[in-house]
């Protein structure tokens, strides 16, 4: 099978940051589904990746990253009861299994689901990722609860990025909650609009327009940008008793004394955690995917596809990794086999 990988950590722009290569189709044991992939997308965890796994060292064998992607189960293990040959599917994958830039991927049952009947397969591609986090954020990190939550705050920051985008969405659709987005350009924010965001900010003058929208301080915080700017002001504008949740990580220590006086719940959100760590409650996942494809098939839910790449190429994952290392990216960016 025709995969693409990496075997140094290169800035984009460089020949080989990318190298397009033959190996063996792999044979699912086991739950693994084998999947003959048909789209998949990009995501900062991509790039991210790509820049850190092979620095200062030249692998052996190309490494193969990317996650999202849909396909169709072409075989299964022998342990496999959740899907059948010839199944349309959307996932997200596993950190710590080779990736999606490929024609074929194996992929644990568990986080695996059905595609969206309705969806074309590069709506659907740029779903699973971002709905999974954004799902796991809401319903499992911050525990909304309808009794207890109704009416309070979500304020989140880079609303119009992938994970941003399906936020918004879902706290809308499926939470009493007023939803605050940050974006900082015109663009950014009416996408935020559209995405149906109550308020949109500046987070350049965060504090100051979120006062002039009439809140103080809010009840819930999605980081999905840069939790190390944003920590001073994340916990300044956080009410006691409330609750911030980051998919980004820092560079260096949070002082958590910061959250201390209010007694404010914090929280890290990594969606690979249920695969890398093969966590009990895995097959949650498989669940989250089967209800995020009712919710887009009965409208509920829209996608969140703005560019697509047609053809599996180094040429269109370089350009779609360019894209996604701009910080320009509205939504998500798709590549078609």
């Amino acid at each position: 099978m025709k995969a693409i990988g990496f075997k140094q950590s290169l800035p984009i722009n460089e020949e080989d940051s990318f190298i397009a290569f033959e190996t063996e189709v792999p044979k699912p044991q086991g739950r693994d589904l084998l999947v003959k992939v048909q789209a998949n997308s990009v995501n900062p965890v991509d790039y991210k990746i790509r820049q850190n796994a092979a620095k200062d060292q030249v692998l052996d064998t190309p490494k193969i990253i990317g996650w999202d992607a849909v396909g169709i189960v072409e075989a299964v293990g022998a342990e496999v009861a959740l899907f059948n040959v010839g199944d349309a599917v959307f996932y997200a994958g596993d950190l710590t299994r080779s990736g999606s830039n490929a024609e074929y991927q194996l992929v644990d049952e568990r986080i695996v689901g059905r595609k969206p009947k309705n969806l074309s397969i590069a709506e659907a591609a740029a779903m699973p990722l971002t709905g999974l986090t954004a799902y796991e954020t809401l319903f499992d990190r911050f525990k909304y609860n309808p009794a207890t939550d109704k009416g309070k705050s979500l304020l989140i920051l880079a609303g119009a990025g992938g994970v941003g985008s399906i936020a918004i969405q879902l706290a809308k659709k499926l939470t009493d909650l007023t939803v605050i987005a940050t974006a900082s350009r015109e663009e950014t924010q009416d996408w935020c609009k559209q995405m149906g965001a109550d308020y949109v900010v500046d987070h350049y003058e965060l504090k100051d327009q979120l006062a002039a929208e009439g809140f103080e301080q809010v009840d819930f915080i999605f980081d999905c940008v840069d939790l190390k700017s944003y920590w001073e002001t994340a916990a300044e504008l956080i009410k006691p008793q409330g609750h911030i949740v980051s998919i980004t990580g820092s560079s260096e220590p949070l002082n958590l004394n910061l959250l201390k006086n209010k007694s404010v719940t914090f929280s890290w959100e990594l969606m690979y955690t249920r695969s890398m760590h093969q966590t009990e409650d895995m097959q949650r996942q498989h669940d989250i995917l089967n209800h995020l494809a009712q919710l887009l098939e009965d409208g509920t839910l829209q996608t969140t596809l703005t560019t697509t790449f047609e053809g599996f190429s180094v040429e269109n994952l370089k350009e779609a990794h360019k894209l996604q290392e701009s910080g320009k990216s509205i939504g998500k960016n798709v590549i078609v086999f």
